[in-house]
Parts: C-alpha cells; structure tokens; sequence
C-alpha cells in the first residue's frame, strides 16, 4: 500500500511539474528583456544613446499573421546625428520582428 502511495505522489508531481513547465514556456517575456535584446542587436550597428519600451502587450498584424509585441523605440548616434528608430518584439520568442527609422533629430 506505501508503494502505492508514493508511486501515485510521484505520478501527481510528474505530471504538476509538466503542467507548470508548460505554462511558463507560454508567458511573455518580460519587457525589460525585450528591450535589452533589442539594444544588443543595434549596438552590433554603433552606439546606443538612448532606448524606452511599452510595458504592455499589443497586438501587431505582419503579412497575414498577429503577434503579440512589445513596442519601443531607440535612439543611435550618427555622425553627431541623433536617428531615431522604433521596433517591435515578439512577446513570446524576444524576437525582433519589425524596425523602422521614425525620424533623424539634430
């Protein structure tokens, strides 16, 4: 009967475990990681001078398909020239799925 016992606990543990995993691997990352993600991958491209990041989701429609995303923007210095760029990165993977100049500031 102890046997028993202990094999069913296991099995509940097992299975709660793959349920929690399972979950996690669902969420959203969280913003600050987006933005960080977002600021190595321009950095590649020169400096960063400075960056912000919605903390809320949106939903975001690339070719036929919806993500949700994190919208923010950085701004890299140029040849003493301020370029703005805004982007967009999938809340799930961290990806980044969309840049865009938004404007040059002097």
């Amino acid at each position: 009967m102890r046997l028993k016992k202990t094999l069913a606990v296991l099995g509940l543990g097992v299975a709660l475990g793959y349920t929690i995993k399972t979950q996690l691997a669902q969420m959203p990352i969280r913003p600050e990681q987006a933005l960080k993600h977002a600021k190595e991958q321009f950095k590649k491209q020169g400096a960063v001078s400075g960056s912000w990041i919605y903390m809320k989701t949106e939903d975001m429609n690339l070719h036929g398909l919806t993500y949700k995303v994190y919208r923010g923007g950085i701004t890299r210095t140029i040849n003493d020239h301020n370029n703005q760029y805004e982007f967009y990165v999938d809340a799930n993977t961290g990806s980044i799925i969309s840049t865009e100049q938004t404007n040059n500031v002097l």
